[in-house]
């Protein structure tokens, strides 16, 4: 039986024409965002996914209030749109937006609406345009992949309206906020909702969003009534409504003082952002070896799972499906990867229990039913673009109470050194009736986080109760 994929609704707000020529939906069963913009993307998941959908380019924005007129009236100079365009034949591919801060030549915006030119930079370039359809070249000074915020320089200042003061503002649950950006390439917007507090399902904090955030507001800013900065335009929930998302302000902040003062920023920002995804790696694994892992009793069997906020599991049976067999199945995964390009996500753990149970086969059709279900597994190809051919090793083991069929597969990044996706899968051997089977998935880790990892998970499977 395939391991689950990672099913996610979050879309995050940068765009390209194929998603405006053919926006369509996308149910799942686990809920998840997806970044504001019009460039299709990929989802995290545990071996690929299918590319996200589009937001509903049809939904109306709601009237905007006095205060919000207000707001965009003295803000439009300062709101640019950020797009990634084809060098050759200079063709827009992804469109997001950004903003001037201060008085100064900067402008903030999302990595992921700058991804294309920070990794591809001889295929790719950037360009801003503003309120008035003026436009020009931008140069990328600094990202930080982990939080999804990107800095650009452009050959014009801003006019000191929006500001990122040491001091930021605090909020209040239920106080107004005002994103702006560029919807759906079709013109500058502002839309008014409200702040709901910290989300910390995923591995770093994003602001709830209560209002509209659609396809090309990435990296716009969202504003109190003041004019007092929030956060960055992110993503939205595509399962909800008006449920967005926002990169808090302090990580703008944080990302603004490392922007380099004297000296040239590198003109590929690939070593850059491997740098950052191993230092997430670490963080993570960390975190999940950082306490024992949770055992959890699946028929004779205990397994392990993390529950924690970045990480959720959920479980199903067919146990009334009429057949000769049961089938129960715990899947944990985290709530969120980390955005590298529009077809790789990665950072992410993810954990899955089968526990399969004769009631009506003999023990030679039931070893052919649990031996299929282990060689349905997918580990990847050589022909993936971004991972080389999965590294094998298969072996029976036995850890203190159970003997196990594991196999070990590891896959390199191609373009960032370092980089590695783990998967372990095991099956027991001790009973001719039941079988458990197990995997875990560790993407986006260093070898020896890897190893750590997979090594700790072997170990916690048991026969029996636990001490």
């Amino acid at each position: 039986m395939k391991l689950t994929r990672l099913a996610t609704v979050i879309t995050m707000t940068w765009g390209c024409t194929q998603a405006l020529a053919a926006p369509q939906l996308q149910a799942a069963p686990a809920a998840a965002a997806q970044p504001a913009g019009q460039q299709q993307r990929q989802q995290p998941g545990l071996q690929g996914q299918a590319p996200s959908a589009a937001p509903d380019a049809g939904a109306p924005l709601p009237a905007p209030s006095s205060a919000a007129q207000k707001l965009y009236s003295s803000a439009k100079a300062d709101l640019l749109q950020v797009r990634s365009l084809l060098k050759s034949g200079r063709t827009q591919s992804s469109v997001g937006s950004g903003f001037l801060v201060g008085n100064s030549n900067l402008v903030v915006t999302n990595y992921h609406v700058v991804s294309q030119f920070a990794l591809d930079p001889e295929t790719y370039t950037g360009e801003w345009v503003d309120t008035g359809g003026q436009r020009g070249n931008v140069e990328l000074l600094a990202v930080d992949v982990l939080h999804d915020l990107a800095v650009v320089r452009v050959n014009r200042n801003g006019t000191g309206v929006f500001k990122v003061p040491e001091q930021l503002a605090r909020l209040t649950q239920g106080q107004y906020l005002y994103s702006l950006g560029n919807p759906l390439d079709l013109g500058f917007a502002i839309s008014e909702g409200s702040y709901n507090g910290v989300i910390s399902r995923g591995f770093y904090d994003q602001l709830m969003f209560t209002g509209p955030i659609n396809s090309g507001m990435s990296g716009g800013p969202s504003v109190t009534v003041d004019g007092d900065i929030a956060g960055v335009n992110v993503s939205k929930r595509l399962d909800g409504e008006l449920v967005s998302f926002l990169v808090p302000a302090r990580y703008a902040q944080d990302l603004l003082k490392r922007v380099p003062a004297d000296k040239a920023p590198p003109r590929n920002f690939t070593s850059v952002v491997a740098e950052q995804l191993l230092q997430h790696q670490k963080a993570m694994v960390d975190q999940l070896l950082a306490t024992p892992m949770t055992m959890k009793a699946m028929g004779p069997y205990m397994v392990p799972v993390r529950e924690s906020e970045q990480m959720r599991c959920w479980g199903r049976s067919n146990v009334k499906a009429n057949k000769p067999y049961t089938v129960d199945i715990t899947n944990c995964s985290m709530e969120s990867a980390i955005f590298v390009s529009g077809t790789l996500q990665t950072g992410a753990i993810g954990i899955r229990h089968q526990f399969m149970r004769s009631t009506g086969l003999d023990a030679v059709r039931f070893a052919q039913l649990s031996s299929a279900s282990f060689k349905n597994e997918g580990f990847g190809s050589n022909k993936d673009a971004h991972l080389t051919g999965p590294q094998c090793t298969e072996m029976f083991v036995k850890n203190q109470t159970l003997p196990l069929r594991a196999v070990l597969c590891v896959r390199a990044y191609r373009k960032f050194a370092g980089l590695y996706d783990f998967a372990l899968l095991t099956a027991s051997t001790d009973e001719g009736l039941m079988n458990l089977q197990s995997r875990m998935d560790a993407r986006g880790v260093s070898y020896d986080n890897g190893m750590r990892a997979t090594r700790a998970f072997l170990d916690a499977l048991a026969r029996g109760a636990v001490k």
